[in-house]
């Protein structure tokens, strides 16, 4: 059985900091690229950053760029996001993402609410 199970989200105030984890099981993670994605109220579901099997190569969307990073323990089974600079348009669910392209096999976790208030 596939799990995937984010944690680290909370309530924060603005130009604070997180750092959400996602510890995968079930899987091969080293075979798997890992994401994480958000969903605000009312918004569609956006890709946050994105890591390659064994972290050479990381994407950040424009939004996040130099205040989130991505990586990765494949000795843990774990992906992070650390969140730095937090503004208030950053509050949604947060969701981890493992995709293996090559055999078209995608898991998501169940997500972690942050909010960013003051």
């Amino acid at each position: 059985q596939v799990q995937l199970v984010e944690s680290g989200g909370g309530l924060v105030q603005p130009g604070g900091s997180l750092r959400l984890s996602c510890v995968a099981s079930g899987i091969t993670f080293s075979n798997y690229g890992m994401s994480w994605y958000r969903q605000a109220p009312g918004k569609e579901r956006e890709l946050v950053a994105g890591i390659t099997s064994f972290g050479g190569i990381t994407n950040i969307a424009d939004s996040v760029k130099g205040r989130f990073t991505i990586d990765r323990d494949n000795a843990k089974n774990t992906v992070y996001l650390q969140m730095n600079s937090l503004k208030p348009e950053d509050t949604a669910v947060y969701y981890c993402n493992a995709r293996w392209r090559l055999k078209k096999l995608e898991y998501w976790g169940q997500g972690t609410q942050v909010t960013v208030s003051s």
